[in-house]
């Protein structure tokens, strides 16, 4: 915290008006709940397994070390040196590439309307399991009863059962949004992470006492080293990273604007990194050790159980759960812990929207807050209430993912090291007050490593894309909520670059005072600036 409380009366004045994390613990359990999602649990253990088991550990802290933590240093050089949002950070890196940021709020919004349906599904999902509402056919019970999922096509029939909840967690979100940074998404994060990890460790504790739970982290674990001559294996392990981390779409630059100037962004870059990876290896354990239950009660193989995403979420384990001793309890803690990190992550999306609103039209807080949150939430309700929700998400949620936050993350690096060649500038800022040193080494990551594994992730994904239509889905469905997203979004976003900026903004540069290694004049203010920026304006 040696910073928090030395900060030139400018940037006090800059701090007041778009808010602050109160410290640097904070700002790092705020960057772990981002981190920290729906992902880790239900994607990272199924990934692994698919991709050599035990041996996949090897690429993945690879792919960790080279490209992870370099980029997430990346995002945090440019959000921590400029003091702005995405746009407004891009911005006084060179004026022409304002776009990009605009184009990673362009991302951040459509993963927000889709993200709270999930949510809201675990929501109901942590009730269910009091009772094992799902019955004998918990597939059915979710497609059908639940989602009422039917033939792929728009609908606009109503399921109630998805519109409440989805209903409540956007009341909830607008609260957290509403208050501010601190106020609301920093003390959110440092009361939801420590419940999240005892949540799941306790999740963890009771799965590995199950029957058969041996089998299924000897499926998880047993390695096979030959996949590591697969270049998809690697190519996997670069995606899980980069899908993990939260790095590239404007999360990372966003908070690193709310920190201090004088903190230390390198370890804390290494702390968030490792935290999320120790999270999701946690995820593993507990997610393989239940299934290698369900597994040996059915009298099946591992693999004839292991699924990720929605499969693995809400159709397994409520499986799982129907047979379990305490299954009850599993339940609660396992839909209970999907609802927590799945909120820590959507509130993260949604401050990037919010923080390049209020930098761009100098709004209040709360008028930011509205302004965004509210149709944001109406076109989720909209979409993905009614019956035909299901697939437009799951068309949605790979489009953007695939091609939008891993193409405009590949964009942003080449053209920060290549075009602009502001690698050595970045890493002089970090190396002003963080520990370990960074230099050449990071910047040839940066340059080079992080693009190329970036790269060949996209490049399997669109062969795979491209050899046949995704799950087979109709043409128009792709058309519209795919490939069409993926080329409005960057169009879109340097199309609103064009806007101008709120009287007064500085563009050229970092603002004046942002240089942590420039001398100080009055303190004024500390930790108690971060609360101010509500309705001053």
């Amino acid at each position: 915290m040696s910073g928090s409380v030395e900060r030139t009366a400018g940037q006090t004045a800059e701090q007041k008006r778009r808010g602050a994390f109160s410290s640097r613990r904070v700002f790092i359990l705020a960057a772990i709940g981002s981190a920290v999602g729906l992902g880790n649990i239900w994607r990272f253990p199924y990934v692994a397994y698919e991709n050599g088991g035990g041996a996949f550990v090897v690429p993945y802290l690879v792919a960790l070390l080279t490209a992870g933590i370099p980029f997430l240093l990346l995002d945090y050089a440019i959000g921590h040196r400029h003091r702005g949002s995405a746009p407004l950070s891009f911005a006084r890196l060179r004026r022409g590439i304002e776009g990009l940021g605009w184009w990673q709020v362009g991302i951040c919004a459509v993963i927000a309307v889709y993200y709270a349906a999930v949510i809201a599904w675990a929501v109901r999902y942590t009730f269910f399991s009091l009772d094992e509402a799902w019955g004998e056919d918990p597939e059915g019970f979710f497609f059908g009863e639940f989602l009422q999922a039917g033939d792929v096509e728009i609908t606009t029939d109503v399921v109630a059962g998805v519109l409440v909840p989805l209903l409540v967690v956007w009341l909830a979100v607008l609260a957290i949004m509403a208050l501010g940074v601190q106020r609301g998404i920093g003390a959110t994060s440092v009361v939801f992470i420590p419940v999240l990890v005892l949540a799941f460790a306790a999740l963890v504790v009771q799965a590995l006492f199950l029957d058969g739970a041996g089998e299924g982290l000897d499926a998880l674990f047993t390695p096979d080293w030959s996949a590591l001559s697969s270049a998809s294996v690697w190519a996997a392990a670069f995606g899980q990273i980069f899908f993990s981390l939260s790095i590239g779409f404007g999360i990372m630059i966003t908070y690193a604007s709310y920190v201090g100037r004088r903190e230390d962004m390198i370890g804390s870059g290494l702390v968030v990194g490792f935290s999320n990876s120790g999270f999701e290896l946690l995820a593993g354990i507990g997610v393989f050790a239940a299934l290698g239950f369900m597994a040996q009660t059915g009298g099946v193989p591992v693999d004839e159980v292991a699924s990720d995403g929605i499969g693995l979420a809400f159709i397994a384990f409520p499986t799982i759960i129907s047979e379990a001793p305490a299954g009850a309890l599993i339940g609660v803690l396992f839909f209970g812990s999907l609802v927590i990190a799945g909120i820590t992550s959507l509130v993260s999306v949604l401050e990037v929207v919010i923080s390049a609103v209020r930098d761009k039209l100098d709004t209040g807080r709360l008028t930011a807050t509205l302004v965004v949150t509210v149709p944001v939430a109406v076109i989720s309700l909209v979409l993905f209430s009614t019956t035909s929700g299901i697939y437009v998400l799951d068309v949605v949620d790979h489009f953007v993912n695939q091609y939008g936050i891993l193409v405009v993350a590949l964009v942003s690096m080449l053209v920060v090291a290549w075009v602009l060649r502001s690698l050595t500038d970045l890493s002089g800022h970090l190396n002003v007050h963080g520990r370990p040193r960074i230099g050449a080494g990071w910047r040839v990551l940066v340059s080079l490593v992080a693009p190329v594994g970036l790269a060949l992730v996209l490049g399997f994904a669109l062969k795979d894309d491209l050899e046949a239509a995704y799950e087979g889905y109709p043409d128009w469905l792709l058309l519209v909520f795919g490939w069409g997203l993926v080329v409005v979004l960057p169009v879109v976003g340097f199309l609103v670059a064009r806007l101008p900026w709120r009287a007064g903004t500085h563009l050229d540069g970092p603002p004046p005072g942002s240089d942590p290694a420039a001398p100080l004049h009055a303190p004024a203010g500390g930790p108690a600036d971060a609360g101010s920026e509500g309705g001053t304006r």
